[in-house]
């Protein structure tokens, strides 16, 4: 049922990437999640179904390409960052998660488990920086730094007198901006995202189911002051996503590289590579005669992974082994 659900007639230009089921019925009794097992001679089921811009894929799986590997699927970068820094509880109490990104903000809703509603916003970071470069009247490369260094997202939290000197163009002199001003431009921008943002929550219906509240990821979520900002502007509780929870110390990488990792930044990467690992495992592994013992082995059939293998390979020697036998053998 769900591979037909991808022979859909889409329009023009679009093609579908993910098909998530929502629920199924079975004879006219409905609500089920899981229908494998069940008997009946009826099945029916709500799919929440994510397009996307086929030149937009075709770009995607070029750059892939050009970097010598090859991409076996493409995957919504909230469904992404959603392994690397949601715990199953919140997924099933309810939750929104926010990545902001550079270009994009992407918007997923979890309730019972399962993915309810995605969007995404055409806002991001590097939106703030253009305001920035423009209300400071500064060279992008600085709007950047200041950003990172001094940005906030509540005006009233800086002082009136803290100021911040940037160099100058050549041979001028060196330019003086208030960091409060420079909040105040960080905050009208982050005040949109986080409006566009909740009026997602209100339209998908789920705004009084959020038991667990907005978990912000990504580069635009390492700002400050944005938590109190999101709760001030939703009403919701917000805390920041990181992936340190799959992140295992090790003598491959180095401290400095390790405490890196750990910044929402590589929220995406780091469920990218969870994903790919997962797939990668339920794929190659076979139950042995000795299933009593829980023992599973892997097939030789990783070979023709290729490149992206050796990756795969390499995240694990990071990544916490969240995936048990039992999980394989109940699959």
């Amino acid at each position: 049922l769900i591979e037909d659900m991808y022979n859909l007639v889409m329009p023009p230009g679009e093609e579908i990437i993910h098909v998530l089921p929502q629920e199924f019925t079975v004879d006219n009794e409905p609500g089920v999640k899981d229908p494998v097992g069940m008997a009946g001679v009826r099945l029916e089921a709500n799919f929440h179904i994510i397009s996307g811009q086929v030149t937009a894929i075709k770009n995607i799986v070029k750059c892939v390409n050009k970097a010598q590997l090859e991409s076996s699927e493409l995957i919504l970068e909230p469904l992404a960052s959603s392994e690397s820094v949601l715990s199953d509880e919140e997924k099933e109490a309810g939750v929104v998660l926010v990545d902001i990104g550079g270009g994009t903000t992407d918007v997923a809703i979890f309730h019972e488990g399962i993915i309810r509603h995605t969007a995404v916003i055409p806002f991001g970071g590097n939106s703030v920086t253009e305001d920035i470069r423009e209300g400071c009247s500064v060279m992008r490369n600085i709007a950047e730094q200041l950003k990172v260094r001094f940005g906030s997202a509540l005006a009233d939290e800086n002082k009136e007198n803290e100021i911040v000197c940037v160099p100058g163009l050549r041979g001028r002199e060196p330019k003086e901006i208030s960091v409060k001003n420079l909040a105040f431009v960080i905050q009208a921008r982050m005040e949109e995202i986080v409006e566009h943002v909740y009026y997602e929550i209100k339209s998908s219906g789920y705004e009084k189911k959020l038991i667990a509240g907005i978990v912000i990821t990504g580069g635009g979520a390492q700002l400050k002051h944005l938590t109190q900002l999101v709760e001030f502007v939703t009403g919701l509780d917000c805390r920041v996503g990181y992936p340190n929870e799959h992140l295992a110390k090790n003598d491959v990488l180095p401290k400095n590289t390790y405490e890196e990792l750990q910044s929402p930044t590589f929220a995406t990467g780091i469920g990218l590579l969870i994903k790919g690992i997962q797939k990668m495992e339920y794929n190659n592994v076979t139950v042995t005669p000795e299933a009593k013992t829980e023992k599973v082995k892997y097939t030789e059939e990783s070979k023709k992974y290729g490149l992206l293998t050796k990756i795969l390979e390499s995240g694990k020697k990071f990544i916490k082994d969240d995936i048990t036998d039992e999980d394989f053998l109940s699959k």
